[in-house]
């Protein structure tokens, strides 16, 4: 996939942060997006509305991605409002919430992505491609340890990303290809905000570590790149080079 125009792109967890700027630039190239949020309509308007001022169309869509309804409305919006489907971006996650339940992680990061793939793996035409996000701490998890805080969503995302992987053969048979970027910690994301309130000083020793962090705005364009890299089904961009977790 070379040229956006004319496709159509769904973007979990796209109200604010990676996937809000992901669906900005997805936009930016011709694609018709669909943005993605589970409570906060106000964010997700809002990038909708910059997204027309730019010449650009997107819907917004308020959707649990741990009901089944939540992951069909999504795949319908998309052939509704734009006539299919041709990009997913897999950018929501969590699990640090408190007030979630203790299986939430896994229900999010796991059963929600393969829930959303397989939807809407039904409407994909060939040429299609996933997109995965992850971090280094959950891509790496069996291999480096990672903050107590965070093991669990770790753990959770890597489960996720072993699930998904596991459908690649019959993704392939249908000529939709998978792809997974992996980032360090993020400046400036939630996740981060609450592993530095956790385990004060992580952001800046990991800071230290990697030599630098990516921004949001500079990961999400790593990840818009990799809707249309010309990379093998199966590949893994790991953003920043993961250094500690790679040598």
């Amino acid at each position: 996939m070379t040229n956006l125009n004319g496709k159509t792109a769904i973007i979990t967890g796209s109200s604010r942060g990676i996937g809000a700027d992901v669906a900005k630039l997805l936009a930016a190239d011709g694609a018709a997006v669909v943005v993605n949020y589970r409570q906060k309509a106000p964010r997700a308007n809002k990038v909708v509305a910059e997204i027309e001022a730019a010449g650009g169309k997107a819907t917004a869509v308020g959707a649990d991605l741990t009901t089944a309804e939540g992951v069909q409305s999504l795949v319908d919006a998309a052939v509704t409002n734009f006539g299919g489907l041709d990009v997913l971006v897999l950018n929501a996650s969590g699990g640090m919430e408190t007030a979630m339940g203790e299986d939430y992680a896994l229900r999010l990061n796991r059963d929600a992505q393969v829930a959303m793939l397989q939807a809407a793996a039904a409407v994909m035409p060939s040429g299609s491609r996933v997109v995965f996000v992850t971090s280094h701490q959950a891509h790496f998890i069996n291999q480096v340890a990672t903050m107590d805080a965070y093991e669990p969503v770790a753990r959770s995302k890597r489960a996720g990303e072993d699930a998904l992987r596991e459908l690649i053969p019959e993704l392939e048979a249908k000529g939709i290809s998978f792809v997974v970027v992996s980032g360090d910690m993020i400046e400036g994301t939630i996740t981060a905000t609450l592993l530095d309130r956790a385990q004060p000083g992580a952001i800046e020793a990991r800071r230290n570590e990697a030599g630098k962090l990516y921004t949001v705005a500079e990961f999400a364009a790593e990840v818009a790149k990799a809707v249309s890299a010309d990379v093998p089904t199966g590949h893994t961009e790991y953003v920043g080079g993961a250094v500690g977790f790679r040598d």
